[in-house]
């Protein structure tokens, strides 16, 4: 069976890679499409759907996604290898009572409405409390979408059929887009002093936002009959969901725990200059997109493979893979964090000059800059969570999520009350970055407790060798960008001087880090390179 799998699952790693890739650049668009229409602070517009679509992607990203890719997909696997049915009684009742939790917390989310505003927004607020409201009864509906979508994945992943659920997000995507031109075409404004829950532009971005997530999760469904699985009501308890309760529950922990960080920033943010929460949002979606890309095209390989040491006690296997995820994260990831640190402005005005948006470029570009160092650490993070919850343990993740958000929290206040309000930001997105660095050194820390030697002098020479190479490619990139400064009218802040900063300073830098780093002999830079240049050729 297993030699069956390992080549469908190293197919699939190269496809998930385009559709991840395809996914992150369609949703990057649709977000810099909507700042160009509405503007990061025109009429605090942004602020309010940016806050009002914020307790369902929450919960999408953190609970459910974290429950079903570190609980509920081993468990599908292990029901399908050991139950007589390949586990289709355990896979119907754990569908009818995800399901129907869904709709309970869908309803009890939508009653709620008025209340996010009171959560989520500061007294002293930028966006428009009524507004959030507004957009909340129209966005909260997106939860059971989400949901199915999440459990028709888990039941593909499960068998393996990888494809579908990796392209569904481009649906979502696509539907976004349609949505943002209709309302970009419609004639007036969304209206703010009243708000009108009539207002058509209102509607056409609420309803088709939810629309989106509507057709994300029903793409699933073709793919899920033609796997062979067909949906059933199943009522009555199996004793396995008991093991899948307890589980979760301290992924449950997990999201509570982050959710004092994110209200914590969502009240700062809201609470002064306007467009912040928008400028934290679209800088988070700059940062860690590299990850999201290049983290699914190199590492997929490798998570199977923790997964199958953890579920054999094959400590020095799970150990050499962590190491090697380890290593190939830092060579890819590095260079870019140092370039997005000295291109941040560039970043933001390249995208930014155009539209309602222009205004803002330099405060995105700024916040970029301020959280650009935190793309390893959160990488590796990510990456130390998967071996805890690979060896099912659920509890120290939420254990280490505690002590970034302790972290998180006081440099978010202090951001508040020691930085001015244009800048308080900068202040928000660093807080970021800087507990993703102390997650990762705590969870160093943690993993060398349990299986002591972990191999970090390795991993150490590795990151010593790629932190050379990426300050020589920021250095290369940083001239670049002084000499468009000096010549090249408007510098990195016009049009001309952020896409040629961007693209020579981009490439020179790149060229120049990895030049360095196989001068320097990083053996892990030839692996990650095959895997980029099979990324390329695939695209092709």
């Amino acid at each position: 069976m297993t030699a069956r799998n390992e080549p469908s699952l190293a197919k699939a790693s190269g496809s998930m890679a385009i559709a991840t890739l395809t996914s992150r650049i369609t949703g990057f668009l649709s977000k810099f499409l909507l700042a160009y229409v509405i503007g990061l602070s025109a009429g605090a517009v942004n602020d309010s759907y940016t806050v009002a679509n914020t307790v369902p992607n929450i919960l999408y990203e953190l609970l459910l996604g974290g429950v079903l890719t570190s609980v509920v997909v081993p468990l599908l696997v292990r029901a399908k290898h050991e139950d007589a049915d390949e586990g289709e009684e355990y896979t119907h009742r754990l569908l009818t009572v995800s399901f129907t939790l869904l709709t309970a917390l869908t309803v009890v989310a939508v009653l709620c409405a008025p209340l996010v505003p009171k959560l989520f927004v500061s007294g002293t607020d930028t966006s428009n409390p009524a507004l959030v409201t507004a957009f909340a009864y129209l966005l909260l509906p997106e939860i059971i979408f989400y949901g199915l979508f999440a459990m028709f994945g888990a039941i593909l992943n499960s068998r393996t059929v990888f494809g579908p659920p990796a392209w569904a997000p481009v649906i979502n995507n696509l539907v976004l887009l349609v949505t943002i031109g209709v309302y970009y075409v419609l004639p007036g404004e969304i209206s703010t002093n009243p708000v009108e829950m009539g207002n058509v532009k209102l509607l056409v971005l609420g309803i088709g936002t939810t629309l989106g997530i509507v057709a994300q999760a029903a793409m699933l469904v073709p793919p899920l009959l033609r796997s062979g699985y067909r949906p059933r009501w199943r009522w009555g308890w199996d004793p396995r969901l008991t093991e899948f309760g307890g589980l979760a529950a301290w992924v449950v922990g997990y999201v509570v725990v982050s959710q004092v960080g994110y209200v914590t920033i969502t009240r700062v943010a809201t609470g002064h200059a306007t467009g912040g929460i928008s400028i934290y949002t679209y800088s988070w979606l700059l940062v860690q997109m590299p990850y999201g890309v290049l983290g699914v095209s190199l590492l997929t390989a490798i998570m199977p493979r923790m997964s199958k040491a953890a579920a054999q006690r094959d400590i020095p296997a799970l150990i050499e893979d962590l190491s090697l995820g380890s290593r190939m994260s830092a060579v890819m990831l590095a260079p870019i964090s140092a370039l997005m640190t000295v291109l941040g402005p560039a970043i933001a005005a390249g995208l930014l000059v155009f539209g309602k948006a222009g205004a803002d470029s330099g405060r995105l570009g700024l916040a970029i800059t301020a959280s650009a160092f935190g793309l390893l650490p959160y990488g590796l993070t990510m990456l130390q969570m998967r071996v805890f919850y690979a060896m099912k343990d659920a509890r120290t993740p939420t254990l280490i999520n505690m002590i970034m958000i302790a972290v998180k929290v006081p440099v978010c206040v202090a951001a508040a009350y020691l930085l001015p309000s244009q800048m308080v930001v900068f202040g928000l997105t660093f807080s970021d970055a800087i507990s993703f660095t102390v997650g990762t050194v705590v969870g160093e820390l943690w993993l060398r407790k349990r299986f002591g030697r972990i191999g970090s002098r390795r991993v150490a020479r590795t990151y010593v060798k790629v932190a050379v190479s990426a300050v020589w490619g920021a250095a290369a990139a940083l001239v670049i960008e002084l000499g468009v400064a000096k010549f090249v009218p408007g510098g990195v802040h016009g049009a001309a001087g952020a896409w040629i900063s961007l693209l020579l300073g981009g490439i020179l830098g790149l060229l120049a880090a990895f030049g360095m780093m196989a001068l320097l002999r990083v053996h892990e830079l030839r692996p990650a390179l095959d895997k980029i240049t099979s990324l390329v050729r695939r695209s092709a």
